[in-house]
């Protein structure tokens, strides 16, 4: 579906399949290992060392709209969304892949099955729901790529991507006060999100002006 130009921060579907189907960081390369030992080795009789614990995510959020770098606002989004896309289930985890794999390939319509079949096994799981919401976009079913979207929102508040994609399909729709409405939700959360803010600032003068 062709999103609204004028604003900046509308995706392709290669950008959107980035964006909601893989992340940049291992979990190697991104956490902290648990299993990680610090501190002097166990034969020099000092303190028995002590395992590194990764941030919460709750701890993690509040770093994310704290930061006031944009290169430490991304790494954290990263392991935000690292943490998200971790379904709990090995199947689902493995239906998701290959609809990643389908998305490459752009047979949408498989993407959307296996996606089903995932948010089947994990209903609660809100990522899925957000990943499948960007299938659905891709296929310009607006009405169950909102329907997914404010699924995903239910389940987890938080997901700053569902309330900016949330956005962007309003603004396809010239539903400009609702788009403003997600994109400021979106900014509450991770005030450094790349391009959000500008679209605000265009959008703001037109809608908030009205309420004048």
């Amino acid at each position: 579906m062709t999103l609204s130009r004028p604003f900046g921060i509308l995706v392709n579907a290669a950008l959107l399949s980035a964006a909601f189907f893989s992340y940049g960081l291992s979990s190697a390369d991104a956490l902290p290992q648990a299993g990680r030992e610090t501190g002097q080795g166990k034969g020099d009789g000092k303190d028995a060392p002590r395992k590194v614990q990764a941030p919460s995510l709750e701890d993690l959020y509040a770093r994310l709209k704290a930061s006031e770098d944009d290169a430490e606002a991304k790494g954290i989004s990263r392991l935000i969304e690292q943490r998200l896309g971790r379904s709990g289930s090995a199947t689902a985890d493995l239906l998701t892949e290959r609809a990643r794999q389908a998305m490459s390939g752009r047979d949408y319509a498989l993407a959307v099955e296996l996606m089903d079949r995932a948010t089947h096994l994990e209903p609660q799981w809100a990522e899925g729901w957000n990943r499948r919401a960007t299938v659905f976009w891709l296929l310009t079913d607006q009405t169950n790529a909102v329907a997914d979207l404010q699924r995903t929102l239910v389940l987890e508040p938080r997901h700053y991507e569902a309330w900016a994609a949330l956005g962007r399909i309003y603004l396809s729709m010239d539903d400009k006060r609702r788009a403003l409405d997600a994109f400021r939700r979106a900014s509450a959360i991770y005030p450094r999100m790349e391009k959000l803010q500008s679209a605000i600032d265009r959008l703001a003068p037109e809608i908030d002006g009205r309420d004048l």
